[in-house]
């Protein structure tokens, strides 16, 4: 890491100096809660898998293309040049006209009338969330000063498990009460609202304006194009390493949760109901309890080893396995949602430790570049292929006469845990290597 600039920090004309402490916690708040709406339109899917199926007479390979490599395409594929964007221009304009598109994408997912055109929806709710989290964490990193950065990315991380729990509680019980296009409709709406909201309230940070406290901080490098962007961050190892460390445990994570609803429900013979009153909890308690506990872990370990970025979701990674097989294995969906908690705690505690990396590696200037990149791969590989891999796995357990083909699949994920954890050691291995 290079050496503080000696050039002063020139404020933003949009904000003259340091937003204050009720500026940066309100700004957090709401990019949070855009953060949640992106997750509750992602998780829909998963959480009405069984209805959809049924209507619309569907495999679970296709299942897994609309919750995977359909969305996750697009989304990875455009964050990097909307982001390369964001490092120019207004955060805040693009956060709040992304969560437009992809609300709107949203309320035509339930005016599908066939497989075709959801997931020609599903692919544009992936256009719309490009544009909501890397930009997000830039505007973060300029809120907070280094040494408080992973506790207030750990909260903006809270969206995903939040907006699952909301998906999944939320969801069934408006399908449920109105069938699960009444669902897409009302959520598509709401996040239309929370939209114009976000580009009223929020105002947009001074960039760099938090790194002048801190020290080693970045230099700012002159302006550079997209391609320069793209390719500093590949050109980092660490970086590198680091993206496709988080890409295999978001395999896990993207590819167990977009089939968990349907495996409750199909081959542990949980109710819609039940999975909005029982799994719903537990996937927020757990969730988020563990990305809160993650990014603290990272706060107070980093500072002592910057290997720690590695080393928590390693171990986290570890200690999920034997749980996750006997949650698979469970005979009564009772024992399986206790056995589950465990991997529900310990799914993301590699997201923070990730995000954080790449703010504290790279200059203000690419923060929301940097960003990007590192999605990309965690999205095309995790939240693309994982998904896709566990759907094409049932399909072939089920053209096996399996009765319970998904059981078969998730098996079929514990290869992928011995990666992640290898490749997060490797890069707690490399951070421990002095600085060249």
């Amino acid at each position: 890491m290079t050496a503080a600039s000696a050039t002063p920090d020139v404020p933003s004309p949009l904000v003259p100096g340091k937003p204050t402490p009720a500026r940066r916690w309100i700004t957090l708040g709401i990019l949070t809660v855009v953060y949640i709406l992106n997750y509750v339109d992602r998780t829909l899917p998963s959480v009405l898998a069984k209805p959809i199926q049924d209507d619309l007479k569907l495999t679970d390979g296709q299942l897994g293309l609309l919750g995977g490599l359909y969305f996750a395409l697009f989304y990875g594929v455009l964050s990097l040049p909307v982001a390369w964007i964001a490092d120019r221009s207004n955060r805040v304009r693009i956060v709040a006209v992304a969560c437009a598109l992809w609300s709107a994408a949203t309320l035509a997912c339930g005016l599908a009338r066939g497989y075709g055109e959801l997931a020609t929806a599903r692919m544009a709710v992936g256009v719309g969330e490009a544009g909501g989290v890397a930009p997000s964490y830039s505007i973060i990193a300029d809120l907070f000063p280094g040494e408080r950065r992973a506790t207030a990315l750990s909260l903006y991380n809270l969206g995903p498990p939040l907006g699952q729990m909301l998906g999944v509680a939320g969801g069934a019980a408006l399908a449920a009460s109105g069938g699960w296009r009444h669902a897409f409709l009302v959520v598509g709406a709401i996040g239309i609202i929370a939209a114009l909201i976000a580009s009223i309230a929020l105002r947009e940070p001074a960039r760099r304006i938090m790194d002048a406290a801190v020290p080693n901080a970045p230099e700012a490098p002159a302006r550079i194009g997209f391609t320069t962007s793209v390719r500093l961050f590949w050109a980092d190892k660490t970086l590198r390493l680091a993206a496709f460390a988080a890409a295999a445990s978001a395999f896990i994570g993207s590819g167990t949760l977009a089939f968990l609803t349907l495996f409750l429900m199909r081959e542990k013979a949980m109710t819609l109901q039940q999975v909005g009153s029982y799994f719903a909890v537990l996937l927020g308690i757990c969730v988020c309890s563990g990305i809160f506990a993650s990014g603290r872990l990272v706060d107070v370990l980093s500072r002592r080893s910057t290997a720690a970025y590695g080393l928590i979701p390693a171990v986290a990674t570890a200690v999920s396995l034997p749980f996750f097989l006997g949650f698979v294995a469970a005979p009564d969906w009772r024992i399986a949602l206790a056995l589950l908690a465990v991997p529900l705690f310990f799914n993301y505690f590699y997201l923070t430790p990730a995000g954080a990396l790449v703010q504290a590696r790279v200059p203000a200037e690419r923060r929301a570049t940097a960003s990007a990149v590192m999605l990309l791969v965690m999205n095309l590989i995790g939240g693309g292929l994982g998904p896709t891999f566990l759907g094409m796995v049932s399909d072939a357990a089920h053209d096996g006469h399996s009765d319970t083909p998904l059981q078969w699949a998730f098996y079929a994920m514990a290869p992928v845990f011995a990666i992640a954890i290898v490749l997060h050691l490797a890069v707690a291995r490399r951070l421990r290597r002095p600085a060249p």
